[in-house]
Parts: C-alpha cells; structure tokens; sequence
C-alpha cells in the first residue's frame, strides 16, 4: 500500500458507513465516527450541503457502497453524480426513485479520461485520499482539474499527520504510531497534512478556499476552486 494494484484490491466488496444522515448511527459508523472524531451528519449538513445545488455535476471518487453518494444524490435532484471508483460500483449505488441521475465509472488509473472536461461543478471524496499517497494524491488534483467547470469548488477529507500528532496517535484514531517508521508504500495511511495537500492542489492550479474546515478531529477537510 499504496499502489494502483493495493488499490484495486482494497474493499473488494466495497466500503459502507452505512446511513451518514440517520440520527442514530449504525454500529459501523459510530466505530468509524470514534476513529476519526466526528459526527458523519454533522459533516454532511454543515460541511457538504451547502456547497450543492439542485441542478450540479458532481463527480465523486471512491464511492464504495455509496454512504455519502446518496445524501448529495438527494440534494442535486436536477443534476448528476458521476461516480468513479477502481471497483464496479453500479451494483452498490442504488439512489433512490427522483434524485440525480448516476453514472458509474470502473477506472484503472487516475486519468479520469473517460469523464467529460469542463463539465462539473463539484469533486467530492470522503476517506478515499487518506489512501492515496503523495505521488497519487498531484495525479488526482492535477486531472481532476480540467473536468471541472471554472469557479467549480473541490471538496476532500484527507489523513492529516500533524492532527494525528497533536492527538498522540491515541489508539482510539484507528492508526498506528508505528507507520512514523515506515514507508508510505508499506502503510495504508500514507503521510499528508492540509498544509502539504493544499500546496500540492496549488501547484496543479487550484486555488485554496478552505484549508480545513474543522469538522473532523484526526482528518482535514480541504475546499478547492478551479480558477476562472
């Protein structure tokens, strides 16, 4: 981890937090909401709605089960969510009758040239670039830039390193203080911060909004404008 081909392979059956808008969360979620130190609703209603319009192309990376495609589903009922994941989502996402449409794309790298350029408004990810090292990380921020319309906002929940210090690396936060030694190839939690992450989103051409917007306790969330 991580490689293309560890990516491939991770959560082959895809990844569920189950409901992230229920008042009372799944036993899943409240394990996954102690970890990272925040409340999923919380960081859906007050860190993701607002930035959606009914009638948005959004483009998601790494949906899984789709946990949080159904919520922004929900709220661009006029629009599309384009789904893009290295599994077949399809068989996963099931939104309800009268949300946006949905297209599903199984990729195998992270060209994004099967989406259409200068065509979203929104890219949004949760607990997908925690996964992704630095290397994976310029390649997203940099290809994902020319699909997006100008004025369109970025939205990413990434691992942040320098959270994870000020909290000690508790063992409650789900990730070990030993990955300090290794390789980001050998972990799953590779080495990222908001500062180094905007700066990376910087260097691809996109513009700062938000270096975090405070809602997770262990992870950053970044906000992103493509020029224009």
């Amino acid at each position: 981890m991580p490689t293309y081909e560890a990516l491939k392979k991770l959560f082959p059956n895809g990844y569920n937090s189950g409901d992230v808008l229920a008042t009372i969360p799944s036993p899943r979620r409240l394990i996954e909401e102690i970890r990272c130190g925040a409340n999923y609703r919380e960081v859906f209603l007050k860190g993701v709605e607002g930035y959606l319009r009914p009638d948005y192309k959004v483009m998601e990376l790494g949906p899984g089960n789709g946990s949080w495609s159904r919520p922004v589903l929900q709220r661009i009922y006029d629009g599309e969510l384009h789904a893009v994941d290295m599994h077949d989502v399809s068989k996963w996402i099931k939104p309800k009758p009268g949300s946006g449409k949905l297209v599903c794309y199984q990729v195998s790298d992270n060209s994004f040239s099967q989406l259409p350029d200068n065509y979203f408004d929104f890219f949004f990810s949760f607990g997908v670039l925690c996964h992704n090292n630095a290397e994976h990380r310029l390649e997203i921020l940099t290809n994902s830039l020319k699909k997006m319309k100008p004025g369109a906002l970025a939205w990413h929940m990434i691992g942040d390193w320098k959270k994870l210090e000020a909290l000690n690396w508790a063992i409650r936060y789900g990730v070990s203080s030993k990955f300090k030694d290794m390789r980001d190839d050998e972990i799953w939690w590779p080495r990222n911060d908001a500062d180094s992450f905007c700066a990376a989103a910087e260097a691809a051409g996109w513009e700062v909004v938000e270096k975090d917007l405070n809602l997770i306790k262990r992870d950053s969330i970044c906000v992103l404008r493509r020029a224009g």
